[in-house]
């Protein structure tokens, strides 16, 4: 794990798979902001695919979040086609033959933290560029 993601202490984790349901595996908070990370699952080797967050925080310092928190924007954000994830995963993971993702997330803005999400997605975006010259493969544009 990304050590700029370990001083989030409320966070969590599941797995999802081809034949999974995303909104009943998803654990993730439904009124937080922050980031999650995605990893592939294949052969028993892990990669990180992709990086996201939810939550935009205001001049005045307060978090303007849309609701739902980080569970909607797992489930229902729109990737690889304007349709949410629950139906785009499972068809991306079934092109690319990936066995199992693993989905880790993380709040960095509530009462006890106030780390800005897309600032921490960046930070961890640019540790993984740096480390592997290329960014994580869904956070490519298709």
């Amino acid at each position: 794990m990304y050590k700029e993601l370990e001083k989030f202490t409320v966070n969590g984790s599941f797995t999802f798979t081809q034949d999974d349901n995303l909104e009943a595996v998803c654990n993730a908070s439904e009124t937080g902001s922050g980031v999650f990370v995605v990893y592939a699952i294949e052969a028993g080797a892990k990669e990180l695919i992709m990086v996201g967050s939810t939550g935009t925080v205001q001049n005045d310092g307060t978090l303007k979040s849309k609701n739902g928190g980080l569970y909607d924007k797992i489930v229902n954000g729109h990737q690889f086609a304007k349709t949410g994830r629950k139906y785009s995963w499972p068809a991306q993971m079934k092109k690319e033959n990936i066995e199992t993702l693993e989905v880790l997330w993380f709040e960095t803005f509530n009462d006890s933290v106030k780390a800005i999400p897309t600032s921490v997605e960046g930070q961890v975006l640019q540790k993984f560029l740096d480390e592997t010259g290329k960014l994580p493969r869904w956070n490519v544009a298709f």
